[in-house]
């Protein structure tokens, strides 16, 4: 687990609804996830050999067999340089039959060739009395640490990843698929924040698991505040790096047991993507900016036992009874997503330790004694906070 403190563990907290237990994408029931990290080597790049500063994460939506009782789902593009495979797959059929995969961008077809030949041995019917199933692998580029020609991610590390995933507290920072990446030009990779919704939206749970690629210094945010125009000459000075190696991407996957169907969850990743404006990410040009949403609850069995297949879909418009302006409880959902993807970017950077890459490049981590006097004296910390 990260030996820095995250964003709550400092007396500091987004929005207004309450986190799960664990304050991760695993406060949904039966979600897990899974790292495995590879750090290799130091000094002056070796094309092919390293160093290596790289990884893949795991998100399973559910303990059991996932191709054979797949989860209503969505892909959305806030920004299309970049690439989720099979996502137009996902969109067709409104699910996703297997784990959701990040990685640094190189590594995807090995990643999603590994997932296949891991899949076949635990199913020998697949590509023989049915399909094979259609992978989601989603990446950043994490060529500014680690050597990207050597694609270091190999097949041990996939069925590691997807083996080892658990629930309970999530590793965040520079772990797994998040190894190499970078968010606002400081350490940033895997974070991750949850949020409970209350009884009248049918008490629910929404996780967001993030990969922040991200953002240049002067635009960070946290709870509004403008942190990035503070620290812009804190050392390095902003964007001393060469601009065309800033990282500018992210994946966010976002999960949840209310009963979305996937025309809700398309809704969803849309106010994902407003979670993001709030952290500071414009959608930079030459930026892959995905979300992949996904309801646990809301089931498709692979061979259904009928011609007509039911699913639920939450509430749209308040319920009868309740006095105007009552908040119809899709509203919940979406103010979970925006607040708990804002928290799992911040989350990302508080949890990364700063790393030395290939050629010495480094991204440091986060000032947290800087930012934390920046939020004093803008009354977010304490009982004050507005």
């Amino acid at each position: 687990m990260p030996s820095r403190p995250r964003l709550r563990d400092l007396g500091l907290a987004i929005g207004t609804l309450p986190a799960g237990t664990h304050n991760a994408i695993t406060d949904v029931p039966g979600v897990r996830v899974g790292h495995v990290t590879l750090i290799d080597g130091e000094g002056p790049l070796e094309p092919g050999v390293g160093p290596i500063r790289t990884g893949v994460t795991a998100v399973l939506p559910h303990e059991g067999d996932i191709f054979r009782d797949k989860v209503a789902a969505w892909v959305h593009r806030l920004n299309g340089f970049g690439e989720v495979t099979n996502a137009e797959q996902v969109r067709e059929m409104g699910v996703i039959e297997t784990p959701i995969l990040l990685t640094g961008t190189q590594n995807v077809p090995r990643v999603a060739d590994a997932f296949l030949d891991w899949a076949f041995a635990r199913d020998p019917e697949l590509g023989v009395t049915t399909w094979g199933p259609g992978p989601v692998v989603a990446e950043c580029s994490d060529q500014y640490l680690s050597d990207v020609r050597g694609r270091h991610v190999r097949a041990e590390h996939v069925r590691a990843a997807l083996e080892g995933a658990a629930g309970g507290p999530v590793a965040e920072g520079g772990v797994g698929g998040g190894t190499g990446m970078a968010c606002c030009e400081f350490k940033g990779g895997i974070g991750t924040s949850s949020r409970l919704l209350p009884p009248d939206a049918g008490g629910f749970s929404l996780g967001v698991l993030v990969m922040s690629n991200f953002g240049r210094r002067e635009h960070l945010l946290i709870d509004g505040v403008p942190v990035g125009r503070a620290l812009r000459d804190w050392r390095p000075p902003a964007s001393a790096s060469d601009p065309a190696r800033l990282g500018s991407s992210i994946i966010i996957v976002l999960a949840t047991d209310a009963p979305l169907d996937p025309r809700q969850l398309e809704r969803l990743c849309v106010r994902a993507g407003a979670g993001l404006a709030r952290a500071g990410g414009l959608y930079s040009t030459s930026s892959g900016d995905f979300v992949i949403a996904f309801s646990t609850t809301n089931r498709t069995a692979h061979n259904p036992t009928g011609p007509v297949q039911s699913h639920g879909a939450i509430a749209e418009s308040p319920l009868a009874g309740q006095a105007w302006p009552a908040q119809p409880p899709i509203n919940y959902s979406f103010q979970a997503a925006v607040e708990a993807t804002e928290e799992a970017i911040l989350n990302s950077l508080f949890a990364a330790e700063t790393m030395v890459g290939r050629d010495d490049h480094v991204r440091h981590a986060l000032p947290t004694d800087l930012v934390l006097e920046i939020m004093r004296q803008h009354n977010r910390l304490g009982p004050n906070r507005p």
